[in-house]
């Protein structure tokens, strides 16, 4: 787990679960889901990333590359969504979002792994191709100061071409490509099972719902051709924790028309 000891040190007196996140955030979506899906009391500090709110001395002193989502619990800082909710789920673990089958276990942490890689090299350079990177765009001083806060080369790198250089047509149909790859996977893996790993609800289904709902609402990807998919979908969007965790925090006027 990618816990960090913070230059922030205000954090380090929180008790009980603080979330730092976000609401048009997919990773943040994740923590939010797990958090309503155990009952659990946590305190909220919403950033909003698209006004660039986390683009901050303070909040990079927390989280060292200024992402969202981050946990504190009871004073320990954790910064990866895949950690935090795995954290949550052993913290926590009355209603087990993890299968108790270590082969069904085994397959829910390869679809957490991959919701993690995939991220950064495919569903976020099309979200931000598609639609994000414009609103993220910084002015000259906007700039400066991200240049002066930030220190990971890979997310420097992103945020060059996101916001200025743009990505090639090339990088955008890779993106595409693997995108669409791993949920004509999970499709035909949906057609004999209600979920991703297991055979219950479990957090390689909180991984990738997220996904799903940003990639269609944020950057209009069609899922039409998998009906696997949406009838998985709507299955967890029944969810009351779906509506608390996700509809709740993500602005009205961005939903997608349907």
């Amino acid at each position: 787990m990618p816990v960090v000891v913070p230059s922030n040190e205000e954090v380090l007196g929180y008790q009980g679960l603080h979330l730092f996140h976000s609401g048009v955030s997919n990773c943040s979506m994740r923590v939010r889901i797990v958090l309503e899906e155990k009952g659990l009391e946590w305190e909220s500090h919403h950033l909003n990333i698209l006004a660039k709110e986390h683009i901050t001395p303070e909040y990079f002193g927390i989280n060292p590359n200024g992402l969202v989502p981050t946990l504190v619990h009871d004073g320990v800082v954790i910064i990866e969504s895949d950690d935090i909710i795995d954290h949550i789920d052993d913290a926590f673990p009355d209603s087990p979002l993890k299968p108790l089958d270590l082969q069904q276990r085994e397959r829910m942490y390869f679809w957490l792994r991959k919701a993690v890689e995939i991220h950064v090299k495919a569903v976020k350079t099309y979200i931000y191709d598609r639609r994000v990177g414009k609103n993220m765009a910084h002015n000259p001083k906007e700039e400066a100061k991200y240049r002066s806060l930030q220190t990971n080369p890979e997310l420097l790198e992103f945020h060059r071409r996101s916001t200025s250089t743009g990505f090639t047509e090339d990088e955008v149909k890779a993106a595409t490509a693997i995108i669409d790859d791993c949920f004509a996977t999970l499709d035909a893996d949906l057609a004999e099972n209600q979920w991703i790993a297991s055979d219950s609800f479990s957090l390689a289904d909180v991984a990738w719902l997220p996904l799903h709902f940003t990639l269609e609402t944020m950057a209009d990807h069609s899922f039409d051709r998998y009906a696997n998919i949406a009838n998985w979908a709507e299955r967890i969007q029944d969810r009351p924790s779906f509506q608390k965790a996700v509809l709740d925090w993500f602005p009205a006027e961005m939903l997608r028309k349907k």
